[in-house]
């Protein structure tokens, strides 16, 4: 009886592990770098972004996450370099993953820019075993189980922008769809257009649709967010609302806080029947921007 408890404690800390295998922020749309390794910021000459995440609020043992990257572009060479860090607790176990990508840009003409990268990462697996007790705590091989796991993986990227468009696709976690033993995070792929029409009118829409598939799972995400600008045409202030397929909802909002300093928030909440025993998902995103490059008529 006692092997079967712990069998079964097990076979819960996996469920959950797959369910949180694929970490993303809502605010993916301010900040595509973090889905993307070929989203490039050639506005500035560095970008640096954190984020906090806290899903299913109210939820015993709910997933807490926190995000960070920072990006280089080097303007003579169009080059980008970038690190992506992230950590995600989910009840006893972390998963950490360190990121370092490379990204060029080729200028196609003066309308249109195709950016273009790759990624390596480190993940790893830790479990709090002090927290964890276990029926059989005599068993040295349940304990084994605990160890920290590590593996590599890779990302790849595109993007396709212009004043009005952002167009990409990105393949993520590439190695788990090839070696078993990679199976810290599955392999998630994205595709996905921004639209957005710069004019000298004081309020602009943009829209979006994101099309996302984890392992056998394909979900859908719409998105429409309004942007309030000053009269010298920079942003001010933005509010918007997703819809992601099947079951979640949510809003998103952000302002510039400075000419280089930006924080998001967003609001999700799931209608499944997770929404009887949580209030939500939120979530916060600052990103500071140094060194702004000159005007280029392709960038979105």
């Amino acid at each position: 009886m006692k092997k079967f408890f712990s069998i079964i404690f097990f076979v819960l800390i996996s469920i959950l592990m797959v369910a949180q295998s694929n970490i993303r922020l809502n605010n993916y749309w301010d900040n595509t770098y973090y889905i993307n390794p070929g989203s490039i910021n050639d506005q500035y000459q560095a970008v640096f972004s954190l984020a906090a995440r806290k899903q299913w609020l109210g939820f015993p043992g709910s997933p807490n996450t926190l995000f960070a990257s920072g990006t280089m572009y080097l303007n003579k060479i169009q080059t980008q370099f970038g690190l992506k860090v992230f950590a995600d607790k989910l009840g006893y176990n972390t998963i950490t993953n360190i990121a370092l990508s490379y990204s060029y840009a080729a200028i196609l003409n003066r309308e249109w820019q195709l950016n273009m990268g790759i990624s390596g990462s480190f993940q790893s697996l830790s479990y709090d075993r002090a927290q964890v007790s276990l029926m059989t705590a005599d068993d040295p091989a349940l304990y084994n189980n605990l160890l920290q796991q590590k593996n590599y993986n890779t990302d790849v990227g595109v993007e396709l922008v212009n004043k009005s468009w952002k167009i990409g696709a990105s393949g993520l976690n590439l190695f788990s769809l090839f070696y078993t033993e990679n199976n810290l995070q599955i392999n998630s792929n994205y595709i996905y257009a921004m639209y957005r029409k710069k004019t000298v009118h004081p309020i602009e829409l943009q829209y979006g649709i994101c099309g996302i598939r984890y392992g056998n799972l394909n979900q859908m995400e719409f998105n429409i967010t309004t942007f309030f600008k000053s009269q010298q045409e920079t942003d001010i202030f933005h509010i918007g609302m997703f819809y992601r397929t099947r079951t979640e909802m949510g809003l998103l909002a952000g302002c510039n806080l400075s000419e280089s300093m930006q924080l998001s928030y967003s609001y999700d909440f799931n209608v499944g029947g997770i929404s009887r025993s949580s209030v939500g998902t939120h979530e916060l995103m600052l990103i500071y921007k140094l060194n702004k490059f000159a005007y280029k008529p392709y960038r979105y």
